[in-house]
């Protein structure tokens, strides 16, 4: 695809992304006070739980649209890798506001199973039908682009948690309506809670894994270096880092020890080796230093934190 093809095609994904947050973003904070309303009037801390992580979601939806303009935003001196890594910090932060959440619906719930209170079952159970609706409509919205993106993911697992969390305040509902376990109505909250942490955790491992700037997790070293190696003119590789700026923006750079050859030679080698980077492993950004002579033939992965004595004096 020619780039500015690909430009455009990037833009539009961006700008559709963006509209569908906003619709998520309107739907949700509409039914969030509606939602809180009939929990105080039914009495159920599952609708009142679902509203909270309702509100959430709106907090959550709007940083993440804020994200996803701000990284739409160009490069420059100051940002020389542009502004990819807001959309990170938006799932940080909406993995953190997950967790916090699911901590204060721990809580209530504790206090709630030591005194259960009267619930109705018919508003819990009609309420927490129209949330399903809403919810599923909107994570429905959300989950396009949310396998490539870390900052749509957050937003996703956050509509998603609230469609199970839904479907658990009417499996309360029904079960206080015909048996009258109130009690039933804060357990199914630390049921919701405990997804919602699952969630969470798995999120923030992987956001604290960009931050790092870990290795992906799907990307073999053992086997990229080989497949480097076979390259042909490829004779060493050494001060290897592969990270990841986003979920779906890797980035690479190595030490190539390679023959003394001419520049047009090493072009072409360059060339090779990020063809195979590229449709191997999913880099397209790739940094290549050629050598005639390796500086440490025995050290693959470097210390930054050290100057390359080769080039600065011993």
């Amino acid at each position: 695809m020619p780039h500015d093809d690909h430009e455009h095609h990037h833009a539009a994904d961006s700008a559709g992304a963006q509209g569908r947050l906003v619709w998520a973003l309107i739907l949700t904070g509409g039914f969030v006070v509606f939602e809180a309303l009939a929990g105080w009037k039914a009495n159920s801390l599952a609708l009142l739980t679902d509203a909270v992580h309702n509100l959430s979601d709106v907090l959550a939806l709007g940083l993440s649209w804020y994200a996803m303009r701000l990284t739409a935003q160009p490069a420059h001196a100051a940002k020389t890798f542009g502004y990819h890594r807001a959309g990170i910090l938006a799932a940080l932060a909406n993995s953190a506001g997950l967790v916090g959440v699911a901590l204060y619906i721990l809580y209530d719930a504790y206090v709630r199973l030591l005194s259960p209170a009267p619930v109705q079952a018919d508003i819990l159970i009609g309420v927490g039908g129209a949330a399903l609706l809403v919810n599923a409509f909107t994570a429905w919205l959300v989950h396009h682009g949310s396998h490539d993106d870390l900052n749509m993911r957050s937003a996703f697992l956050h509509l998603l948690g609230d469609v199970v969390s839904t479907l658990g305040a009417i499996a309360a509902g029904v079960a206080i309506r015909y048996t009258g376990l109130y009690w039933l109505d804060p357990a199914v909250s630390v049921l919701i809670a405990l997804l919602i942490l699952w969630n969470a955790k798995g999120l923030m491992a992987e956001v604290m894994d960009i931050l790092l700037e870990s290795t992906p997790r799907d990307v073999d070293m053992g086997s990229m270096v080989r497949d480097m190696m076979q390259v042909e003119g490829v004779h060493g590789v050494h001060h290897l880092h592969v990270w990841s700026i986003s979920r779906q923006l890797r980035m690479l750079s190595a030490h190539i020890v390679t023959d003394d050859i001419r520049l047009s030679e090493g072009e072409e080698l360059q060339r090779r080796v990020t063809r195979l980077l590229a449709r191997r492993y999913g880099i397209a950004h790739t940094t290549l230093q050629l050598e005639s002579e390796s500086c440490q033939p025995d050290q693959l992965y470097c210390d930054i934190s050290r100057p390359n004595h080769r080039y600065h004096g011993e």
